[in-house]
């Protein structure tokens, strides 16, 4: 049976969207160019603040006409050169040469699924001067490389760290994200739709088109693309991410339904509701081991300044409403919806990742053999800034934890992405650990999957 995401009686429609009307208009628009003209933009005094933890600084915000576009232009790997681990780490790559990949799942046997993906055909995203000029910046970032629309199978027979088998296992999906096995089912969360396929123990490809399950938010806009899937650890319910189909609502809301949430979706019935919402860009999903709470990490907002809004990790709550885009952290009103309050009392995130880091991968510790401060926590794939006069993200962080809850200061694993020339060799995106005692991390710039594990010292970038 086939369920559809948007028709479907619990579907959801953010609290307010009757009475909420954007009003930017070309009159405001011309008002604002003359005035920015007339005299200097208000910026804040640059200061040190902490935009990690449970307790991050909020400065206030800044709106500039035309926001800060800083990208660092994709390079690929030097020759012989790998990133910076942590010390007591080692990282090699466990393969290389794929195109785009983006997101990791490792079958109950070691095998490795990678997306390879990139965003599908969106006319009506990037319109206009402004449109024009992120299409440019995406370009220079490596992120405009046509999505290959397939998983890839890597085999580490030997477990020494390096796939030596490599198959094309499914073809033909529309840019794929997210993947979860329960039993023989293989989920893939599509960009438009969350599809089943019929697994066999051991295999090597799957044939056929698939089922589809559901049909997810996408049309011409489909601002964030990318939907990724989670399985429950008993298997009866299937957890599905959306994220809005804008900035800051800047499209109006009737273009947002369904999307900055989290879904629900019975396995046994097929019942579909919300679980959260107001979560901007949910992208990582895992489960917690000792508590069993879900948790998410999310990618905020844009163009408030240098050090707003922090993306964050954060457990999500049944029925939880996280801010998007009326307020962030809390109750800090976003500027830009100052007509508007919050339809309800926003969550306030369990711990703030750093600003424009563009936070997305997430997977939690399993192997009891890292060193301290590995042993216990969550791992953060960090994609990499693009609107922020300094480059931040553009590595794997982990946050520890203690009891299931975080537990002291963010700590780097994997760095060395961006060279001295400021370039990005690498983007970190997905991260997941391998049953063993490894962390994989897909690097969609680099085509690399690298594999971080414990033992030697501390690895250099060479040619740096």
């Amino acid at each position: 049976m086939t369920h559809t995401l948007i028709s479907t009686e619990s579907a959801v429609r953010l609290p307010g969207t009757a009475a909420f009307t954007l009003r930017r208009s070309a009159v405001s628009c011309a008002v604002t160019v003359i005035s920015t003209a007339l005299c200097a933009c208000t910026v804040s005094t640059p200061k040190p603040v902490n935009e990690f933890g449970a307790q991050p600084e909020l400065p206030l915000p800044e709106q500039r006409l035309i926001p800060t576009v800083h990208i660092a232009p994709a390079q690929r790997w030097p020759s012989g050169t790998t990133p910076v681990t942590a010390q007591g780490l080692r990282v090699q790559r466990f393969a290389d040469g794929l195109t785009h990949p983006r997101w990791l799942y490792v079958l109950p046997n070691g095998d490795v699924l990678v997306a390879e993906t990139n965003a599908p055909d969106r006319p009506d995203d990037r319109k206009g001067i402004r449109g024009w000029f992120m299409k440019r910046a995406m370009t220079k970032a490596g992120a405009a490389v046509p999505s290959p629309n397939r998983l890839i199978l890597l085999r580490d027979a030997d477990h020494d760290g390096v796939a030596d088998q490599r198959t094309i296992f499914l073809r033909g999906l529309n840019s794929p994200f997210g993947i979860a096995l329960v039993g023989h089912d293989l989920y893939v969360a599509n960009t438009d739709a969350l599809m089943r396929f019929e697994y066999k123990d051991g295999a090597t490809s799957i044939e056929g088109a698939g089922t589809k399950v559901v049909d997810l938010p996408a049309g011409p806009i489909n601002h964030h693309w990318t939907k990724n899937v989670i399985a429950s650890p008993d298997g009866s319910r299937l957890y599905v991410t959306v994220g809005s189909n804008s900035n800051a609502g800047e499209r109006g809301l009737e273009n947002e339904h369904g999307r900055a949430a989290i879904w629900e979706l019975s396995r046994a019935d097929g019942r579909l509701r919300v679980f959260a919402t107001g979560l901007r860009n949910p992208n990582g999903l895992a489960f917690e081991p000792q508590t069993g709470a879900l948790w998410t990490v999310v990618n905020e907002r844009d163009e408030l300044g240098d050090r707003l809004v922090p993306d964050y990790l954060t457990s999500v709550r049944d029925g939880g409403f996280y801010g998007w885009p009326f307020v962030y952290y809390g109750d800090h009103a976003d500027p830009r919806m100052k007509d508007e309050g919050a339809p309800a009392p926003a969550a306030v995130p369990d711990y703030a990742l750093g600003s424009h880091t563009a936070s997305l991968g997430l997977a939690f510790n399993a192997a009891p053999d890292w060193p301290a401060p590995f042993a216990e926590g969550a791992f953060v794939g960090q994609h990499g800034s693009w609107n922020r006069s300094e480059f931040s993200g553009y590595k794997v962080v982990f946050v520890p934890f203690r009891a299931g809850r975080p537990n002291g200061s963010i700590v780097d694993v994997l760095t060395g992405f961006i060279s001295e020339s400021g370039s990005a060799s690498g983007r970190p995106v997905g991260v997941v650990t391998d049953g063993r005692d490894g962390l994989l991390v897909a690097d969609d710039v680099g085509n690399t999957v690298w594999r971080v594990s414990p033992g030697g010292v501390r690895t250099s970038s060479l040619g740096r």
